[in-house]
């Protein structure tokens, strides 16, 4: 993706900004369409796994002179004894491989000097 319209939204001042979805033309993520299951005998029955390039990161930063993009995503995993674990992955993306951006509201827009439809 070309980092000058990357610019326009993420900046070129190393700010985090977020949420966002990028999507890449690569493998990056396995989603899970509902939760693994232990049945009759214990067999385990596990949810179906899809394999995407679709990373929905809390955070995103910009680094235009490294041609990169940081993402960040915080997962929260409930532990059987009631506490909460918070985990958290860095991903450090080539620029050449972003597809696409994907906000989830039109206040993307203003940043790009676009009116909403």
């Amino acid at each position: 993706m070309n980092a000058v319209l990357l610019a326009k939204y993420f900046g070129s001042d190393r700010q985090w900004r977020g949420p966002c979805v990028v999507i890449l033309d690569a493998d990056a993520t396995i989603q899970t369409s509902g939760s693994d299951a232990i049945v009759q005998s214990g067999a385990k029955v596990y949810a179906p796994r899809m394999i995407s390039g679709r990373v929905a990161a809390d955070f995103a930063c910009l680094l235009p002179q490294e041609e990169s993009l940081l993402l960040v995503q915080s997962h929260r995993i409930r532990q059987a004894t009631g506490e909460d674990l918070h985990q958290q992955t860095l991903f450090v993306v080539a620029l050449e491989h972003v597809a696409a951006i994907e906000f989830n509201d039109w206040a993307a827009l203003k940043a790009f000097g676009v009116t909403p439809p």
